[in-house]
């Protein structure tokens, strides 16, 4: 790869990775162009060269940020692991994710208080969607297959059930932590929370069918 080649994509990941820190911080009203600028040490005219706008930016960002999680589902092996212990994995998985990439929960909240305005722009995020259901699917049908797991769950269902549990662990770790006296950064209790979302949707998937 060329150097200005290489240096472009590193200028272009270096102002993403700015961006949604600002962007998960301010909302995409709050956030101002001239402090990712001031921040990465570059122009507003470089950003726009590169994202053509503010908004240009925004949807590069939340485009980057469900990349993320996407990829990190890719890690599973869906054909070499039992699928008990592959459902389980993929919801520890999430989980790890989750927490460890607040700015992520913060973008998906902050886009939900715009009623979804800009995800709707951002053609790709149904084809990046995809494969985490057909993952599940693959799963649920080796399961299935497997007479481990019960016929009358689809995977948009597990999909749910996984990601409500994973982003209320950073969205409310500091409401529920406060009223109940939690500390969701605490290492035993994060594993505790960590093994609890595996061995929910283990035993929901094995529990006999309704």
């Amino acid at each position: 790869m060329p150097p200005r080649q290489r240096d472009a994509e590193r200028t272009r990941a270096e102002l993403l990775s700015v961006a949604t820190e600002v962007f998960a911080a301010d909302g995409y009203s709050g956030a101002r162009v001239d402090e990712i600028a001031e921040r990465t040490r570059t122009t507003k005219r470089m950003i726009y060269y590169y994202f053509g706008s503010k908004e240009g930016l925004y949807l590069a960002v939340l485009e980057n940020a469900y990349l993320g999680i996407r990829e990190a589902e890719r890690r599973i092996d869906v054909d070499h692991t039992d699928p008990v212990e592959a459902v389980r994995q993929l919801a520890e998985l999430t989980f790890d994710h989750h927490v460890t990439h607040d700015d992520f929960i913060r973008l998906v909240a902050i886009e939900n208080v715009h009623r979804g305005e800009f995800i709707r722009r951002i053609e790709t995020l149904r084809q990046l969607a995809q494969p985490a259901k057909t993952l599940l699917d693959e799963i649920l049908d080796r399961g299935r297959d497997a007479g481990v797991f019960r016929d009358d769950v689809d995977a948009i269902d597990v999909h749910l059930v996984i990601s409500a549990y994973c982003v209320f662990q950073v969205a409310n770790r500091y409401t529920f932590g406060y009223l109940f006296d939690m500390d969701f950064a605490d290492p035993a209790r994060r594993a505790h929370l960590r093994a609890l979302i595996g061995e929910v949707v283990v035993g929901w998937l094995t529990s006999a069918a309704r």
